[in-house]
């Protein structure tokens, strides 16, 4: 009996400190990645954004382009009906302190304050840095993936209120950068972004972060502050 309890004992202890030991290098992966993003004055990319749900038979896919300036809190995301048109279907704009989303099919535009996107489903742009606050970090292992070795990072929310219960960050090993975030709802939801092209230091106007009304005559104008 008390051989097995000895045994228990050093089983807990190993997995304990193994658990610490991948945990601290989870932080050590995401702490190079957030450093290396912020570095950059403003960053483009290009992503798919897919939508999977195999209970309710929807899969859908769109493709999109993020602009951002990270010190600034300034972004502006693009989502596309159709790819090879690039017409636009959605945009979400923040200068920092307000948030526009643009729904082009209902000629409207909701104004918020920033900040209060969501947790990461609406919002490609908190991809980048979701991890930073409010979540637990695993790191998992490594995967090969179109060629690039990705180190796994399994995160889960310290709220068991949050809508998103795991996700799954893969980090390109050698660009130190996301190259896709998994995340996984409690309504049987899978929400993938995938980065492709990515520029960083991408030379970016202050007028992209702000909703301009006259290019868009006609757009209903929604103040939900």
């Amino acid at each position: 009996m008390k051989k097995t309890i000895l045994y228990t004992l050093l089983a807990l202890s190993s997995y304990t400190s193994a658990f610490a030991q991948k945990d601290a290098q989870a932080k050590a992966i995401l702490n190079q990645v957030s450093l290396k993003y912020r570095s950059y004055d403003a960053i483009k990319t290009d992503f798919t954004f897919t939508l999977d749900n195999q209970q309710a038979g929807v899969k859908e896919t769109q493709t999109g382009t993020l602009i951002s300036k990270a010190k600034a809190g300034k972004y502006k995301v693009t989502l596309y009906s159709s790819a090879a048109a690039k017409d636009v279907d959605k945009e979400i704009i923040s200068d920092g302190k307000s948030q526009w989303t643009y729904l082009k099919k209902d000629k409207e535009v909701q104004v918020g304050d920033a900040g209060k996107g969501g947790d990461g489903l609406s919002n490609p742009s908190q991809i980048f840095t979701l991890y930073e606050h409010g979540y637990k970090y695993l790191y998992s292992g490594e995967q090969k993936v179109n060629g690039k070795i990705c180190q796994i990072i399994d995160l889960t929310p310290e709220s068991e209120k949050q809508a998103i219960f795991k996700v799954r960050l893969l980090i390109d090993k050698a660009k130190k950068q996301v190259y896709s975030a998994l995340l996984f709802d409690k309504n049987g939801n899978k929400y993938n972004y995938t980065v492709g092209n990515f520029v960083g230091n991408a030379p970016v106007a202050d007028a992209v972060f702000a909703w301009d009304a006259k290019a868009h005559p006609g757009v209903e104008v929604v103040d939900l502050r």
